[in-house]
């Protein structure tokens, strides 16, 4: 298949206390008369008293200090030093390298219905990213219709109307996440039952199902490098497989995106992006980081960060359920460690804990915040800009990190 798809590093990547102290001891009672040897043993004995209290109130002080990380009352002295990301491990590149092209694209109801030469293909996209993508691969070849856009609503809580059921009845290729992160769409389309239709799954072309875990069954793919360049090539044969005599033309456009220059129309290109991710990954690689959602799990692994945050708490608060309350003290004890160097803050599930945890990381000394999102924000930037974008927060926080000083 032609394309020049950039290249994959496959080459793995405390709360404290403030000390207490005993209490003073009581006065010693006075002795009566005016006797001079009477009043130097009181002066006497509440010297010595004095000396005793300060010696046992430093001592315990000191004692305290010593003990206070193993005491019951503090909640962080059950965690590990591992857990806590003392002993930093580079993240590896993670996710099906062998896409799955056979399973990817399905057709509904009858052989392909190929398009006619001067006949727009209409496209259905059912988020903005994978939108972005073959827009820019279709050219003006295509019609692109991305139909959750939203920057401030969480994607996942998409729900679709009648204006939906329209534009996916009457396309030619439907682009789908999959990993039950559209499923309104996989609905409609069974619904529809449009004849010759294709449908391109990003989920069954990864091998990515519901049923995996925080790597197989996260359907935040797009973050994945790996993952968005088999995702071109589909969309690449796709295309080709509905107007063949426009082969050329999506043969340029494919260059055209993945152009090691970049610049035109579509401003950076896949191959700058990537480039950009390999370098946080020589630059960066082991640094400790924790995210609010299981969004940067991919882009962690691909750069080799060391992504420590509680894969229940991450899981939970994709799937819109309150995290398990021991991954939330967890997850503020990794933050008040002194290890922790970045957090990730998905800005599109937003919810108590996270603003929380947000606040907490801000009066952590060691720790900078820089905030993802889900769609591409502003919605009409394409995929590459805003994730370079997001990569360059990304840089910066590390940067910040590496010299010490983050949060006013």
């Amino acid at each position: 298949m032609a394309g020049n798809a950039p290249a994959v590093d496959e080459a793995g990547p405390s709360s404290s206390a403030s000390p207490g102290g005993l209490p003073g001891g009581s006065t010693l009672p006075g002795a009566g008369g005016p006797r001079r040897p009477a009043r130097k043993s009181r002066t006497t004995l509440t010297i010595v008293a004095i000396v005793a209290v300060v010696i046992i109130v430093v001592g315990g002080a000191t004692a305290y200090e010593l003990e206070t990380s193993k005491a019951p009352g503090n909640p962080c002295a059950s965690f590990t030093p591992q857990q806590l990301g003392a002993n930093a491990t580079p993240g590896q590149v993670s996710g099906n390298t062998t896409p799955n092209y056979a399973a990817a694209t399905t057709l509904t109801n009858g052989p392909l219905a190929t398009v006619p030469v001067g006949t727009t293909i209409q496209v259905v996209a059912g988020e903005n990213f994978w939108g972005s993508l073959i827009s820019q691969l279709g050219g003006n070849l295509t019609n692109v219709l991305s139909i959750v856009t939203n920057p401030n609503a969480d994607p996942h809580d998409y729900e679709a109307n009648a204006s939906d059921a329209a534009a996916i009845s009457h396309a030619n290729l439907v682009v789908l996440n999959g990993v039950g992160y559209d499923d309104w769409a996989t609905q409609l389309i069974q619904s529809s039952d449009t004849s010759g239709q294709e449908v391109l799954n990003v989920g069954n072309l990864n091998g990515v199902s519901v049923t995996g875990g925080i790597v197989t069954g996260n359907p935040h793919q797009w973050y994945n490098p790996l993952y968005v360049n088999h995702t071109l090539l589909a969309m690449y044969s796709d295309l080709v497989a509905l107007q063949p005599a426009s082969m050329s033309i999506f043969q340029q456009n494919f260059h055209n995106l993945n152009a090691s220059t970049g610049g035109g129309a579509q401003g950076v290109s896949i191959d700058q992006l990537y480039s950009r991710a390999n370098q946080i990954r020589q630059q960066f690689a082991g640094t400790v980081v924790v995210s609010t959602e299981s969004i940067f799990v991919y882009l962690a692994n691909y750069t080799g960060l060391d992504l420590i945050s509680p894969p229940e708490f991450m899981e939970a608060i994709a799937e819109g359920n309150d995290p398990p309350a021991a991954s939330v003290a967890l997850f503020e004890c990794q933050l008040e460690s002194g290890n922790v160097r970045v957090m990730v803050y998905n800005i599109q599930t937003v919810t108590p804990i996270t603003s929380t945890l947000e606040s907490l990381a801000a009066q952590q000394p060691n720790v900078t915040v820089t905030y993802v999102s889900e769609t591409i924000q502003p919605p009409d930037t394409s995929f590459q800009d805003w994730m370079y974008g997001q990569y360059n927060s990304l840089i910066n926080a590390l940067n910040a990190a590496e010299l010490g000083g983050t949060n006013p």
